[in-house]
């Protein structure tokens, strides 16, 4: 009878016939493989009737390979070797790479200022860093874990919170200057506006001043907050944005949050991954990691 005819055993009887050769017991294979004694040798014996031949001389303590089980086992070994080997090199390539997908402004100023620490604490770990640049949903296929504003809830994925979404005009000293230290938030309203035009009308609702129609004519939007900020740092007006994502900025002067008024849209962020992926390693050590970081501030 030709090899193809015969073709390839079950592999779960293979699998059952490789760790008694390796382990030399039925027993100690049987608690590898999470099987009970009796179902390993029901495997093998399947394996032997298969072949036509036995593998394995049964003894009172235990068993030995026959001839044929000695030429066998040793293929057989050596297969599951290689099979052991490329397994563990694509996952040892895949555990050693984290890619993490943001918001671009939340990536430069609040995540990569911070990466440092993740990789003295994980030095076996490589960080990508991808910029989300589209508004529309992100990918999570090519990333493992990806930082998204939104409510918390989406279908298949695990949301840790990270931080409040909330903002505030901030702008240059210069124009700082110029509103005066008397200023008022409807002094803004005359003022160029950098970003959300939504963001803006709610805001200047929240400081109960007037949302009159000249101020949609004085609004432009550059889409990431980042560059919107380095408008307003050239004091070409004043942005909506996150302070906590420019404490730098405001610590050393260069920008001023002019009134204490904050607002919140409910578009918190979020750490996510998928849920059929909750025990990677490498997910589960950046998750506990950037969620230490957020709580810490």
């Amino acid at each position: 009878m030709s090899d193809l005819a015969i073709g390839l055993p079950p592999l779960s009887a293979v699998r059952a016939f490789e760790a008694a050769v390796r382990h030399g017991s039925f027993t100690l294979a049987a608690a590898e493989l999470g099987m009970t004694q009796a179902a390993v040798s029901y495997q093998i014996k399947l394996l032997e009737e298969r072949l036509g031949a036995p593998l394995f001389r049964r003894r009172p303590r235990g068993v030995i390979l026959t001839e044929i089980g000695e030429r066998l086992g040793d293929a057989v070994t050596d297969a599951f070797d290689g099979l052991r080997g490329a397994f563990a090199a694509v996952t040892e390539t895949a555990e050693g790479v984290l890619s993490v997908q943001a918001l671009p402004t939340f990536a430069a100023n609040w995540l990569a200022p911070r990466l440092g620490l993740f990789q003295c604490a994980n030095p076996s770990l490589a960080i990508r860093l991808v910029p989300q640049v589209s508004q529309r949903q992100p990918e999570v296929d090519d990333c493992d874990v990806v930082i998204r504003r939104g409510s918390g809830q989406w279908p298949g994925l695990e949301a840790h919170w990270l931080m409040t979404n909330e903002y505030t005009p901030l702008c240059g000293p210069g124009l700082f200057r110029h509103l005066g230290r008397a200023a008022q938030p409807a002094d803004l309203v005359a003022v160029p506006h950098f970003g959300c035009p939504k963001a803006w009308t709610g805001w200047f609702a929240a400081a109960g001043a007037p949302t009159a129609d000249t101020v949609s004519e004085a609004r432009i939007d550059l889409v990431v907050q980042q560059f919107e900020v380095t408008a307003a740092l050239a004091g070409n007006g004043a942005v909506m944005a996150q302070p906590a994502f420019f404490r730098r900025e405001l610590n050393q002067g260069v920008l001023v949050q002019p009134f204490d008024v904050m607002l919140r849209d409910g578009q918190d962020y979020w750490l996510t991954y998928p849920t059929r992926r909750r025990n990677s390693r490498k997910i589960r050590l950046f998750r506990d990691w950037v969620l230490k970081e957020a709580r810490e501030g």
